[in-house]
């Protein structure tokens, strides 16, 4: 469906990527520790059996630095620094399992950064095992790790395919020279081809690509030839992202020159052209900017509606537990989010005292709960059901937002609830923010430089 550069202008508004609800923003700057310990204890007792846990481990080195990337990430080519972080992953890890009742089972584990293959092949065996030997393996479950094409050797992905991961996601970002130089990430279109067919090659059953539009110095012809290279290759997933020009929060993004931005009407049409040729190639749209061929097990998950969403996007997996290891990194315990330390050596000093590295966080009270499943049918399903009790607050903010985006054509809805529809799908953050009573209340205040672009 061919969208209009009016109505995507419209919409070009800041808008969370609802990871979570409420979006980081409005959490707390610190938290009660103890209450975050009972609350993760709490739900580990209830959940751990029924459903699996799921891991993310943050990795933050990197060896160079890419100026458009917004994550946590720490800068060098000193390997050494491996070894140290790992062994307050481990201890981390092991003072959260002093919490659990019972043995944990692990359903999903995700390796972000930073760079994860920044580490040897060798350290993350036996950082994967160390965690593994304090754990049960879920016989359904899903590992994936994120994958720099320059370093990611065929030895990373033997060890890691060893220990049962099966996805990877590469960062590409762009394929063109320029764009690479003023990015400062400099990778052939052969060590991405390399990289794939590696990856095939060992047994990986999933490939995603991680592409951006509205970077410097991108153009139309540009990103055509971006996406026709990247196409050749077949990964299974792309995640065609926009760039989040956060200046105020990303200090590596104030080395551009902003000059060199596309105009917002070239973004809006770098995003048209995206959408157009990853549907031409036979990639399904999932949502929030991922896309899928319809073998892959997102696509099905969609389909079946088996879809969810957590910190790490898009997932197959649904657990009600995300415990976050390493610096930054953020767990939910679904009623109930918590982050560590952003630097090194906060995260190390707290884990050097026994404590656990959370300070940021939210606790999630019966309206907080309420709203979150909202936007997560939304996000995953498309539709979503309101609850007779919530009707006087839907009735304040949520249905002069419906009115509007239903008068767009985006969705469908009375009281009993609303439906997206096939122009909405390409509007998913917009229509979750109807319910995201944090974000209204604050539009109110007239608060602002919260959240990047939709677009």
């Amino acid at each position: 469906m061919q969208v209009s550069l009016d109505l995507l202008n419209k919409y070009n508004v800041q808008v969370p990527r609802y990871t979570s609800y409420p979006t980081v923003p409005f959490w707390k700057e610190q938290i009660d520790t103890n209450q975050w310990q009972q609350t993760f204890q709490q739900q580990f007792e209830k959940l751990n059996k029924q459903q699996g846990i799921s891991l993310y481990i943050h990795l933050p080195f990197c060896e160079s630095l890419c100026t458009y990337c917004g994550c946590n990430k720490k800068i060098t080519t000193q390997h050494s620094v491996e070894e140290e972080y790992m062994q307050a992953i481990i201890k981390e890890w092991k003072l959260y399992v002093a919490l659990m009742s019972e043995k944990p089972i692990i359903r999903e584990l995700h390796l972000g950064g930073g760079t994860p293959t920044f580490f040897t092949p060798d350290n993350l065996k036996r950082l994967l095992n160390d965690i593994f030997e304090l754990a049960i393996i879920h016989e359904d479950h899903e590992f994936s790790f994120e994958g720099h094409p320059n370093n990611t050797t065929i030895d990373h992905l033997k060890a890691l395919y060893d220990l049962g991961f099966r996805r990877v996601s590469y960062g590409v970002q762009d394929h063109d020279e320029k764009v690479q130089h003023v990015i400062n990430r400099i990778q052939p279109f052969e060590n991405v081809k390399a990289a794939v067919e590696n990856a095939r090659a060992v047994g990986y059953e999933s490939v995603n690509f991680d592409l951006i539009y509205g970077l410097p110095l991108q153009t139309l012809e540009t990103m055509k030839k971006t996406i026709e290279q990247s196409i050749s290759l077949k990964p299974d997933r792309v995640a065609f992202y926009s760039y989040a020009h956060v200046p105020w929060t990303s200090r590596g993004q104030r080395l551009f020159d902003e000059n060199d931005l596309p105009s917002t009407e070239t973004k809006m049409k770098l995003y048209q052209l995206g959408k157009e040729m990853f549907a031409a190639n036979g990639y399904n749209d999932i949502g929030m900017d991922h896309f899928a061929l319809s073998n892959d097990t997102l696509f099905k998950a969609r389909q079946g509606g088996g879809l969810h969403r957590n910190f790490m996007g898009y997932t197959t997996q649904h657990t009600g537990i995300l415990l976050g290891l390493g610096v930054s990194s953020i767990s939910d315990t679904g009623n109930a989010f918590a982050q560590n330390q952003k630097t090194l050596h906060d995260y190390y000093q707290s884990i050097s005292n026994n404590e656990l590295a959370v300070t940021k966080g939210f606790f999630l009270n019966e309206e907080d709960e309420a709203f979150r499943q909202y936007i997560l049918d939304i996000s995953c399903h498309g539709e979503t059901i309101f609850k007779t009790e919530h009707l006087d607050t839907l009735m304040q903010y949520s249905f002069p937002e419906l009115r509007k985006l239903e008068g767009d054509g985006l969705i469908e809805w009375d009281t009993n609830g609303v439906s997206v529809t096939a122009l909405g799908d390409h509007f998913i953050r917009n229509i979750c923010k109807a319910f995201d009573l944090h974000l209204l209340r604050s539009e109110q205040k007239a608060e602002k430089n919260l959240f990047s672009k939709a677009i």
